[in-house]
């Protein structure tokens, strides 16, 4: 015997989603969803060569150098932290919301250091050549440049028209402190951005990496009570155990550390689930997301990834 009508409809019924009944579209995955789901393809690991760690008593602060955009300082850089340059200074500039800062002895009332090998002068790497350069653009408008996304996994500006890119002053950038003239750093002098986005700094001075692991660190340092936030009592200054390369680290001893690519369609899913939130506490998305508001997730590396 047939079945009738009405129990073929029901019977449909309960086969289809409660959303897909309701005339609701499917709950988006969530930046942690997408993350679960990513694929070892989806990761890179850190080069040891363009790695730094800045070793506090508090922990390590993981640095990534960006030779793409700033080759003579992160060459330099590089050559001082082989030759220990910066072991036994100290952090003496904590400005709130803004930087923290180190590597000038005249701010701890020592002598100026010798550089050993690096060079004392360096040209000014403000920007660089935008052709040869992958760059992943965001949709999103940006005050501070024509366009803004990705490139060789830091946060970047472009102009197209003037052929120019160059890296952007976002959270956890790291910077060579300069004098007024353009190309009066040698990439001793370095600060974290750990304050609101001071993007005026753009094409200013240059950029030579970004904090990819120990922020937390830094930005709970106590600010200096002097100008510009430099600490004023040398009991304020935070020693630095040492800085080196994560290539003259023993391998045992390095942390084992992946990033997201920051050039894959998952990486688009998770900056579209920070773009515009779903979740219930969010009642109205943004619509719009900050190239300095996107975090680039990191993890521990699986045991069996090679650098």
């Amino acid at each position: 015997m047939r079945p009738a009508p009405f129990a073929l409809l029901v019977a449909a019924a309960l086969t289809v989603p409660l959303a897909a009944r309701a005339g609701e579209a499917p709950k988006p995955k969530t930046t942690q969803e997408l993350l679960d789901a990513s694929t070892p393809a989806d990761w890179r690991t850190l080069d040891p060569a363009n790695t730094l760690y800045l070793e506090l008593a508090s922990g390590r602060v993981v640095i990534e150098l960006a030779p793409d955009f700033a080759p003579a300082h992160v060459g330099n850089i590089r050559t001082l932290a082989h030759e220990g340059y910066w072991n036994g200074m100290s952090i003496n500039r904590s400005q709130d919301n803004f930087v923290v800062q180190w590597g000038d002895p005249a701010e701890e009332g020592q002598p100026r250091r010798s550089l050993g090998s690096a060079k004392a002068k360096l040209p000014a790497e403000f920007e660089r050549k935008a052709d040869g350069l992958a760059f992943h653009a965001l949709p999103d408008k940006d005050g501070w440049a024509p366009q803004v996304g990705f490139a060789a996994g830091f946060p970047a500006a472009r102009d197209p028209q003037a052929g120019e890119a160059w890296l952007a002053h976002c959270y956890g950038a790291v910077g060579a402190g300069r004098d007024v003239a353009a190309d009066s750093s040698d990439g001793s002098e370095l600060y974290v951005v750990d304050g609101q986005s001071p993007r005026q700094l753009d094409r200013n001075i240059t950029l030579v990496g970004r904090v990819v692991e120990g922020m937390e660190l830094l930005s709970v340092l106590p600010r200096g009570t002097g100008p510009l936030g430099f600490y004023e009592d040398a009991a304020q200054r935070v020693p630095i155990k040492s800085i080196r390369l994560a290539a003259d680290v023993p391998e045992a001893q390095r942390t084992r550390l992946q990033v997201l690519r920051t050039d894959t369609p998952l990486f688009d899913a998770v900056v579209e689930s920070r773009r515009n939130r779903r979740d219930d506490w969010y009642k109205r998305p943004a619509g719009h997301i900050d190239l300095c508001n996107i975090a680039i997730p990191t993890r521990e590396s699986p045991a069996t990834t090679q650098p």
